[in-house]
C-alpha cells in the first residue's frame, strides 16, 4: 500500500494519515517534518537544508529526492507507506517512479471558505504550543491554555488574508502533480469538508476497495 496525499494547507492530511499508519501499520512520511527534525538535531543534512531555509528559497528537488529515497530504503517502509508533502513537482513525482511504485494517490479537496475557517480559528498557547480552535475545539476560557494557563495567539499565517494567498500559491504548484497522477488512473479525490470522523472512514473505505482488504 503506497500512497500519497495530496491537499491544501488545513486540509487534514496529518490526521488522515496517521489513522491510515495506524491502522495498516505503515509509516506516514512527512517531508516537511523531516526537514524540520533534521535541521532541529543539527546533522549534515540539517545544516544544508538550513543554508535554503535562511535564505528564503526552496530546497532543491536534488536534495529532497534524496532525502525520500534514503527514507523509503528503510525497512520499516517494505509493507508499505504513506507520502505527505511529496512529490510536489512533476520532476520529482518522475523521480519517485523511479524510486518505487505508487499505487494511489489520494487528492484532499475542500471548499476554500471551509479550510479558512478551519485554519483562521486555530489558537496556540505561547508557553506549551497546545493547539486549540474556537469554534471546534475551544478553551474552557476564551484566550487562556486549559494546560498550563498561557496566552493563546492566532499565528500571523492563519490569518484569513494570507490563508488565501497560500490557497493560490499551492493551487498553481499541485496542479500539474494532480493532472500528472490522473492522467495516470492513480488519483481518487476525497471530500474533506466535514471533520476529520466523517473523512477518515471514507478513506478507508477507499483503500478496502482499492485494496480488497
Amino acid at each position: 500500500m503506497r500512497l500519497v496525499f495530496i491537499g491544501p494547507p488545513g486540509i487534514g492530511k496529518g490526521t488522515y494519515a496517521a489513522a491510515v499508519s495506524q491502522r495498516y501499520g505503515i509509516p506516514h512520511i512527512s517531508t516537511g517534518d523531516i526537514l524540520r527534525d533534521e535541521v532541529k538535531r543539527g546533522t549534515e543534512l540539517g545544516r544544508r537544508v538550513k543554508e535554503y531555509l535562511d535564505r528564503g528559497v526552496l530546497v532543491p528537488d536534488e536534495l529532497i529526492i534524496e532525502i525520500v529515497r534514503e527514507r523509503l530504503s528503510q525497512e520499516d517502509c517494505r509493507r508499505g507507506f504513506i507520502l505527505d508533502g511529496f512529490p510536489r513537482t512533476i520532476r520529482q513525482a518522475e523521480e519517485l517512479d523511479g524510486i518505487t511504485k505508487i499505487d494511489l494517490v489520494l487528492n484532499f479537496v475542500a471548499p476554500e471558505e471551509v479550510i479558512i475557517d478551519r485554519i483562521s480559528g486555530r489558537r496556540i498557547c505561547r508557553v506549551c504550543g497546545a493547539i486549540y480552535h474556537v469554534k471546534y475545539m475551544p478553551p474552557r476560557v476564551p484566550g487562556v491554555c486549559d494546560k498550563c494557563g498561557g496566552e493563546l495567539y492566532q499565528r500571523d499565517d492563519d490569518k484569513p488574508e494570507v490563508i488565501r494567498r497560500r490557497l493560490e500559491v499551492f493551487k498553481a504548484q499541485f496542479e500539474p502533480i494532480v493532472s500528472y497522477y490522473r492522467g495516470r488512473g492513480l488519483l481518487v479525490e476525497i471530500d474533506a469538508s466535514e471533520q476529520a470522523e466523517v473523512v477518515i472512514p471514507r478513506v478507508i473505505a477507499v483503500l478496502e476497495r482499492v485494496f480488497n482488504r
